[in-house]
């Protein structure tokens, strides 16, 4: 009897261990899942679209969705940047989570995850193997694009808002105080991720290309992310009226929100100037950051 309740009590202990290794593993976002009678199950996500703001993560997000083994979050969950939210813990931002197949991976977009200081150290605790996908734009392109969507949101809620010339420029010198500026400044950002992650664990896709030639990033995505090559060529069409393009998945066609694509306002070629060279030496200190150039003026 003696015998049989030590082999029992090993039992026991050789099952808890299993148990911890699986909540310690890197499988920690399959084993941690709330499953559906149909057979799919809600899981932390294994990719992560962590910004920029501005820079295409919808766009991205939904070429990314064409992917048959690729499950989306719709919304912009805000779990490791908002307090409010991170305090609810992993149960929550699971809850959060579409509900995929097995062999489906998860992923959710937030841009503003990339410009805040305490989220790469909140992901890395989560998963230190998580994949990373960061869209940037030229940063001049970026901080437009930024004023032109605040200049619309206070136009509907008939606001008053600030001339661009007013928030860029202050005594005759780039306005440093506009949030705008810093969240373009890339290196600074790119800096503190790199301290948690590497960078082979982060792609870095060009949202200006991806508005040009979508097909050609996406191809990227998918081999980064090792995925089966599925998207293709076919998936994408230019929408003249719109003046970009659009989707098209099994005869379904769709496009970006109209909020998406608007034009920026006109703004003095001499205080473009000023931003192409206040963001010069930045971007330079980003390209040696991550091993390659990219087009921005």
């Amino acid at each position: 009897i003696l015998a049989l309740l030590l082999l029992l009590l090993l039992l026991l202990l050789l099952l808890l261990l299993l148990l911890l290794l699986l909540f310690h593993s890197s499988t920690y976002d399959h084993f941690f899942c709330s499953i559906h009678p149909n057979g799919t199950l809600q899981q932390l996500p294994q990719i992560i679209i962590i910004g920029v703001r501005k820079g295409g993560t919808r766009a991205l997000i939904e070429m990314l969705s064409l992917h048959s083994a690729v499950a989306a979050a719709q919304n912009e969950v805000h779990f490791f940047d908002w307090e409010s939210h991170f305090q609810r813990g992993l149960p929550w931002y699971l809850s959060q989570m579409p509900y995929a197949f097995p062999d489906q991976l998860t992923v959710e977009k937030t841009p503003a995850y990339f410009t805040s200081s305490k989220v790469p150290k909140r992901i890395h605790q989560m998963n230190p193997n998580i994949k990373l996908l960061l869209i940037l734009r030229d940063p001049t392109e970026r901080v437009l694009s930024d004023y032109t969507q605040v200049f619309y949101n206070r136009l509907q809620k008939h606001k008053r808002y600030q001339p661009i010339e007013y928030v860029l420029v202050k005594d005759g010198e780039i306005n440093l105080g506009y949030k705008a500026l810093n969240r373009s400044l890339y290196y600074v950002h790119m800096q503190n991720w790199l301290q948690y992650f590497p960078l082979e664990s982060i792609h870095v896709v060009d949202g200006d290309e991806l508005i040009r030639d979508p097909f050609p990033e996406m191809k990227k995505v998918e081999r980064f992310l090792k995925l089966e090559p599925q998207i293709n060529s076919s998936n994408f069409y230019f929408n003249k009226t719109k003046g970009f393009y659009c989707l098209r998945d099994h005869g379904r066609e769709r496009c970006l929100h109209d909020s998406k694509g608007r034009a920026h306002p006109h703004v003095a070629p001499a205080i473009l100037q000023k931003l192409y060279q206040f963001f010069h030496e930045p971007n330079k200190k980003f390209f040696e950051l991550v091993g390659r150039t990219f087009n921005w003026k």
